[in-house]
Protein backbone atom coordinates (compact mmCIF):
# COMPACT_ATOMS: atom_id res chain seq x y z
CA UNK A 1 0.00 0.00 0.00
CA UNK A 2 2.97 2.55 0.96
CA UNK A 3 4.21 1.72 -2.38
CA UNK A 4 1.21 2.02 -4.34
CA UNK A 5 0.91 5.46 -2.46
CA UNK A 6 4.63 6.80 -3.35
CA UNK A 7 4.34 5.74 -6.77
CA UNK A 8 0.97 7.69 -6.83
CA UNK A 9 2.21 10.75 -5.08
CA UNK A 10 5.61 11.06 -7.30
CA UNK A 11 3.73 10.14 -10.54
CA UNK A 12 1.17 13.22 -10.44
CA UNK A 13 4.08 15.34 -9.75
CA UNK A 14 6.43 14.37 -12.76
CA UNK A 15 2.95 14.02 -15.13
CA UNK A 16 2.25 18.31 -13.22
CA UNK A 17 5.79 19.23 -14.62
CA UNK A 18 5.62 17.80 -17.83
CA UNK A 19 1.91 19.17 -18.51
CA UNK A 20 2.69 22.52 -16.74
CA UNK A 21 6.49 23.08 -18.88
CA UNK A 22 4.43 21.77 -22.29
CA UNK A 23 1.59 23.98 -21.55
CA UNK A 24 3.38 27.39 -20.16
CA UNK A 25 5.24 28.38 -23.03
CA UNK A 26 7.42 27.27 -26.23
CA UNK A 27 10.11 28.33 -24.22
CA UNK A 28 9.63 25.66 -20.87
CA UNK A 29 8.36 23.28 -23.55
CA UNK A 30 11.88 23.38 -25.24
CA UNK A 31 13.61 23.37 -22.08
CA UNK A 32 11.61 20.40 -20.35
CA UNK A 33 12.86 18.07 -23.50
CA UNK A 34 16.27 18.71 -23.65
CA UNK A 35 16.43 18.40 -19.78
CA UNK A 36 14.89 14.98 -20.51
CA UNK A 37 17.16 14.02 -22.65
CA UNK A 38 20.00 15.23 -20.77
CA UNK A 39 19.26 13.15 -17.96
CA UNK A 40 18.34 10.14 -19.92
CA UNK A 41 21.70 10.28 -21.50
CA UNK A 42 23.53 10.37 -18.12
CA UNK A 43 21.37 7.80 -16.71
CA UNK A 44 22.07 5.28 -19.95
CA UNK A 45 25.58 6.23 -19.32
CA UNK A 46 25.77 4.96 -15.57
CA UNK A 47 23.69 1.48 -17.45
CA UNK A 48 27.16 1.03 -19.13
CA UNK A 49 25.66 -1.16 -21.64
CA UNK A 50 24.43 -0.94 -25.11
CA UNK A 51 25.45 2.66 -24.66
CA UNK A 52 25.16 3.32 -28.45
CA UNK A 53 21.67 1.53 -29.33
CA UNK A 54 20.24 3.41 -26.13
CA UNK A 55 21.31 6.64 -26.83
CA UNK A 56 19.93 6.35 -30.57
CA UNK A 57 16.79 5.19 -29.07
CA UNK A 58 16.31 7.95 -27.06
CA UNK A 59 17.61 10.68 -28.76
CA UNK A 60 15.88 10.35 -31.84
CA UNK A 61 12.40 10.95 -30.20
CA UNK A 62 13.33 13.49 -27.53
CA UNK A 63 14.61 15.56 -30.49
CA UNK A 64 12.04 15.08 -32.97
CA UNK A 65 9.18 16.56 -30.50
CA UNK A 66 10.88 19.60 -30.83
CA UNK A 67 8.92 20.06 -34.35
CA UNK A 68 5.58 19.19 -32.70
CA UNK A 69 2.51 21.26 -32.12
CA UNK A 70 2.60 21.78 -28.32
CA UNK A 71 -1.18 20.62 -28.09
CA UNK A 72 -0.22 17.19 -29.75
CA UNK A 73 2.56 16.56 -27.58
CA UNK A 74 0.19 17.05 -24.28
CA UNK A 75 -2.60 15.32 -25.68
CA UNK A 76 0.48 12.24 -26.86
CA UNK A 77 1.45 12.47 -22.90
CA UNK A 78 -2.35 12.83 -21.28
CA UNK A 79 -3.69 9.55 -23.17
CA UNK A 80 -0.55 8.14 -22.40
CA UNK A 81 -0.34 8.02 -18.95
CA UNK A 82 -4.04 7.24 -19.03
CA UNK A 83 -3.40 4.17 -21.03
CA UNK A 84 -0.17 3.40 -18.74
CA UNK A 85 -2.37 4.03 -15.49
CA UNK A 86 -5.27 1.76 -16.08
CA UNK A 87 -3.13 -0.82 -17.81
CA UNK A 88 -1.23 -1.42 -14.43
CA UNK A 89 -4.10 -1.33 -12.42
CA UNK A 90 -6.24 -3.83 -14.53
CA UNK A 91 -3.10 -5.79 -14.77
CA UNK A 92 -2.24 -6.06 -10.87
CA UNK A 93 -5.99 -6.89 -10.45
CA UNK A 94 -6.76 -9.49 -13.25
CA UNK A 95 -3.87 -9.92 -15.27
CA UNK A 96 -2.43 -13.71 -15.17
CA UNK A 97 -1.70 -14.08 -18.61
CA UNK A 98 2.34 -12.82 -19.64
CA UNK A 99 2.41 -10.13 -22.51
CA UNK A 100 6.72 -10.71 -22.40
CA UNK A 101 7.49 -12.64 -19.35
CA UNK A 102 11.11 -13.45 -20.60
CA UNK A 103 11.27 -9.18 -21.01
CA UNK A 104 8.74 -7.52 -18.06
CA UNK A 105 7.27 -10.38 -16.02
CA UNK A 106 4.47 -8.27 -14.40
CA UNK A 107 3.12 -7.23 -17.89
CA UNK A 108 -0.07 -9.11 -18.74
CA UNK A 109 -2.53 -9.08 -21.69
CA UNK A 110 -5.28 -8.09 -19.20
CA UNK A 111 -3.93 -5.08 -18.43
CA UNK A 112 -3.09 -4.22 -22.18
CA UNK A 113 -6.32 -4.78 -23.03
CA UNK A 114 -7.77 -3.23 -20.30
CA UNK A 115 -5.82 -0.06 -20.62
CA UNK A 116 -6.42 0.49 -24.44
CA UNK A 117 -10.45 0.01 -23.92
CA UNK A 118 -10.25 2.87 -21.24
CA UNK A 119 -7.67 5.16 -22.65
CA UNK A 120 -9.74 4.83 -26.20
CA UNK A 121 -12.99 5.26 -24.72
CA UNK A 122 -11.87 8.32 -22.91
CA UNK A 123 -10.14 9.83 -26.06
CA UNK A 124 -13.30 9.11 -28.16
CA UNK A 125 -15.49 11.34 -25.64
CA UNK A 126 -13.29 13.95 -25.37
CA UNK A 127 -12.86 14.72 -29.16
CA UNK A 128 -9.52 16.37 -29.86
CA UNK A 129 -10.63 17.65 -33.13
CA UNK A 130 -11.60 20.67 -30.34
CA UNK A 131 -7.85 20.47 -29.38
CA UNK A 132 -5.99 20.11 -32.47
CA UNK A 133 -5.16 22.11 -35.47
CA UNK A 134 -4.49 19.30 -38.24
CA UNK A 135 -5.81 18.80 -41.66
CA UNK A 136 -5.07 14.94 -41.53
CA UNK A 137 -7.48 14.65 -38.73
CA UNK A 138 -8.64 10.47 -39.47
CA UNK A 139 -4.46 9.92 -39.16
CA UNK A 140 -4.92 11.11 -35.48
CA UNK A 141 -7.43 9.04 -34.75
CA UNK A 142 -5.83 5.96 -36.09
CA UNK A 143 -2.11 6.71 -34.29
CA UNK A 144 -4.01 6.82 -30.97
CA UNK A 145 -5.34 3.82 -31.60
CA UNK A 146 -1.86 2.65 -32.25
CA UNK A 147 -0.71 4.52 -28.86
CA UNK A 148 -1.29 1.31 -26.82
CA UNK A 149 0.84 -0.97 -28.81
CA UNK A 150 3.56 1.91 -29.64
CA UNK A 151 3.95 2.83 -25.44
CA UNK A 152 4.16 -0.96 -25.33
CA UNK A 153 7.10 -1.49 -27.13
CA UNK A 154 8.41 1.10 -25.65
CA UNK A 155 7.78 0.30 -22.23
CA UNK A 156 9.57 -3.19 -23.53
CA UNK A 157 12.44 -2.00 -25.11
CA UNK A 158 14.04 -0.43 -22.42
CA UNK A 159 13.30 -2.99 -20.21
CA UNK A 160 15.25 -5.28 -22.60
CA UNK A 161 18.14 -3.14 -21.91
CA UNK A 162 17.23 -3.21 -18.31
CA UNK A 163 18.15 -6.84 -18.16
CA UNK A 164 21.05 -6.84 -20.72
CA UNK A 165 22.70 -4.06 -17.88
CA UNK A 166 21.27 -6.02 -14.94
CA UNK A 167 19.33 -3.20 -13.22
CA UNK A 168 16.51 -2.85 -11.90
CA UNK A 169 15.68 0.81 -12.94
CA UNK A 170 17.72 3.59 -15.00
CA UNK A 171 18.04 5.36 -11.72
CA UNK A 172 16.23 6.59 -8.50
CA UNK A 173 15.58 10.42 -9.54
CA UNK A 174 11.60 9.80 -9.08
CA UNK A 175 11.01 7.80 -6.11
CA UNK A 176 8.27 4.41 -7.04
CA UNK A 177 9.28 4.88 -10.39
CA UNK A 178 12.88 4.64 -11.15
CA UNK A 179 14.70 7.17 -13.63
CA UNK A 180 13.12 9.36 -16.28
CA UNK A 181 13.76 6.85 -18.56
CA UNK A 182 11.44 4.66 -16.65
CA UNK A 183 8.84 7.15 -17.19
CA UNK A 184 9.59 8.05 -20.87
CA UNK A 185 9.87 5.22 -21.80
CA UNK A 186 6.38 4.66 -23.27
CA UNK A 187 7.06 7.78 -25.60
CA UNK A 188 10.21 6.40 -27.27
CA UNK A 189 7.98 4.75 -30.25
CA UNK A 190 5.07 6.66 -29.98
CA UNK A 191 6.68 9.94 -30.91
CA UNK A 192 8.53 9.21 -34.27
CA UNK A 193 5.73 7.21 -35.67
CA UNK A 194 3.64 10.02 -34.93
CA UNK A 195 5.88 12.24 -36.54
CA UNK A 196 5.97 10.15 -39.93
CA UNK A 197 2.28 10.04 -40.10
CA UNK A 198 1.95 13.66 -39.64
CA UNK A 199 4.36 15.32 -41.17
Amino acid sequence: MKELSTRTFFGLIFVFLMLGFTYFSETSFHILFIILLLVSIYEIIKMKKNIFSLIFLVTLPLLLVHDFNRNLVLLIFIFTCIYDSFAYLIGVRFGKNKLAPSISPKKSWEGFIGGSIFMLTIFYIFDARNFLSINSFEHVYFLFFMLPITATLGDLAISFFKRKANVKDTGRLIPGHGGILDRIDALLFTIPIFYFFLK
